[in-house]
């Protein structure tokens, strides 16, 4: 035991006598990930449904990694505004960002100088959302067929509104009347709260957009004519779907996390199992509910594989309803 502590002691000594040598060693030497806060970036408004489900998100997540994970919402451009963020980013793990469809179709139908794919590290894909089409409770419309009908009466007349343009309901609802010969009047909201208090009314006639319509239909301000889901929602299962209609679409959006291009895979793994963990708790699976959306959870590798499936897709899209970017 004394031989030990001798050893020990002449250990210490001798790394003293480097002096400085041995503090700059000390100063280099590797830090567990993370040492400091981590933003992460939401392309949507303050207050809708995205942000608040990912601050419950966050809280959860900050407790593994043991620094605060702070949230900053960019707004605008069809939920794409933190693309650049991350383009510009350094590929430390301190900066990541949520990924919405949207990403995944702009390039497609405008000039961009970032790219989804090349620019991005997954980390974990969240869940999905359930996208529907809203008009106020005192509104005559009833049914999708209403829609149509008042829209062939009184050509551009009838005003949707929806979370930008490019959007998952943009797309969606130019398409449904694209092929019917209808016209419409588009207004363009950057987030789903503010779309839904001018919804509720009467700004405009008809919303479409994702579930953060979902308190405003559970007060009774809202009426909910049709989800774009594969099969009916547990939470409204009277609300047909766009599909059971025979109207062959079905939309969900899947999201998820990412950082820039070129993290290290250390880094995104420590963050992948804090996020994973943070999705399983169950405050954030009941913030979820609130939404009628369900964990949808993909690992790195495959959320990776599920962007670029969904990238092709989105152009292949595009070009079949003639938005495709023409190069300006």
């Amino acid at each position: 035991m004394e031989l030990n502590h001798r050893r020990q002691l002449m250990g210490l000594l001798g790394a003293l006598s480097l002096g400085p040598a041995w503090g700059a060693a000390l100063a280099q030497a590797p830090q567990r990930f993370p040492t400091r806060p981590v933003t992460l970036w939401l392309p949507w408004p303050a207050g809708g449904a995205t942000d608040l489900t990912f601050r419950v998100l966050a809280e959860g997540a900050a407790r593994r990694l043991g620094q605060k994970v702070l949230i900053e919402n960019r707004s605008g451009a069809g939920g794409t505004l933190a693309m650049p963020i991350l383009q510009q980013a350094a590929p430390d793990g301190y900066t990541l960002a949520q990924l919405p469809q949207t990403v995944l179709r702009a390039p497609w139908t405008r000039k961009v100088l970032w790219d989804p794919i090349r620019d991005t590290t997954p980390i974990l894909q969240l869940s999905g959302v359930t996208f529907g089409i809203v008009v106020p409770a005192a509104s005559p419309f009833r049914t999708l067929d209403d829609l149509f009908a008042h829209a062939k009466a009184h050509p551009n007349a009838l005003s949707i509104a929806t979370n930008g343009a490019g959007t998952t309901p943009h797309v969606v609802i130019d398409e449904l009347f694209g092929k019917r010969g209808l016209s419409y009047i588009h207004v363009p909201y950057k987030g789903t709260s503010e779309q839904m208090v001018a919804v509720a009314a009467g700004q405009v006639m008809v919303g479409v957009n994702s579930n953060g319509f979902a308190p405003f239909v559970d007060a009774g301000t809202l009426r909910l004519l049709v989800t774009f889901g594969e099969q009916r929602t547990k939470r409204w299962p009277t609300v047909p779907t766009l599909k059971e209609l025979g109207h062959n679409i079905v939309a969900m959006s899947p999201y998820g996390l990412a950082g820039p291009a070129g993290m290290p895979a250390d880094v995104v793994q420590v963050l992948h199992q804090a996020f994973r963990a943070a999705m399983q708790d169950p405050a954030f699976v009941a913030e979820l509910a609130r939404y009628d959306q369900e964990p949808a959870y993909l690992a790195p590798e495959d959320y990776g594989r599920a962007l670029r499936a969904a990238y092709e897709h989105e152009r292949v899209v595009v070009e079949r309803l003639g938005l495709a970017s023409k190069g300006e």
